[in-house]
């Protein structure tokens, strides 16, 4: 009887490890926990390394194509003031026309993150009329372009967007790049306000040469 006793013992071990294995693999999994999604952020460029960008994906569309003009559209969100990123915007719009083809096309740049965002990255839009005569119209070539928007907003900021900026942190700055048939000059257009229509301060700069020109409203 002893002899079965070492034995009895293994057995009864032997049974109670099979019930708890047998129980565990019963036992449902662990519900998996949900995957946090990564939160992008909104991206800042400034007007002539998006209008290159452009530039580049207008070619596409035609061969002689050519920049008429490049503005910045406001959005308020986070980072959007130019305290946080002068000279910047995180989204751009520019036509561009075609004298092969008599027709203009918009490109959009879209930097925006968020549910409510347009599309990131650049968007075409539709084809309209077009004639390079038209002094509205007045296509530029890109060699005139040598100041950044980043540059010509350090230059308004000196002749009285500061003062404004300084009393309103928040308050949106828009920037428009078109070409001055009467002067012939590519010129920065730096708009402070919440209503570009009707603007506290528009200052103009010499895209060309980073100039302050005047200071049109």
């Amino acid at each position: 009887m002893r002899s079965l006793r070492p034995l009895m013992l293994l057995l009864s071990i032997s049974a109670a490890m099979f019930l708890a294995a047998c129980s565990s693999e019963n036992q449902p999994a662990p519900a998996a926990q949900p995957t946090k999604p990564v939160e992008q952020k909104s991206e800042f460029q400034s007007g002539r390394m998006v209008l290159l960008k452009l530039y580049t994906t207008a070619r596409g569309w035609a061969g002689d194509a050519e920049p008429i003009r490049l503005e910045s559209q406001y959005r308020k969100i986070e980072g959007a003031s130019a305290t946080v990123n002068p000279g910047k915007a995180a989204m751009w719009r520019a036509s561009f026309g075609s004298s092969s083809r008599q027709l203009q096309k918009p490109y959009m740049w879209s930097g925006v993150a968020g549910p409510d965002a347009p599309e990131r990255g650049i968007n075409p839009g539709g084809e309209d009329g077009f004639s390079a005569s038209n002094t509205f119209t007045r296509p530029f070539n890109l060699v005139y372009l040598k100041i950044d928007s980043d540059k010509a907003f350090e230059v308004a900021q000196q002749h009285g967007g500061s003062a404004l900026l300084k009393k309103n942190p928040d308050l949106p700055v828009n920037y428009v790049l078109d070409w001055d048939p009467r002067r012939s000059e590519l010129i920065w257009h730096v708009i402070y306000g919440q209503n570009s229509n009707d603007p506290d301060l528009q200052i103009a700069v010499d895209a060309s040469s980073g100039n302050y020109i005047r200071k049109e409203s």
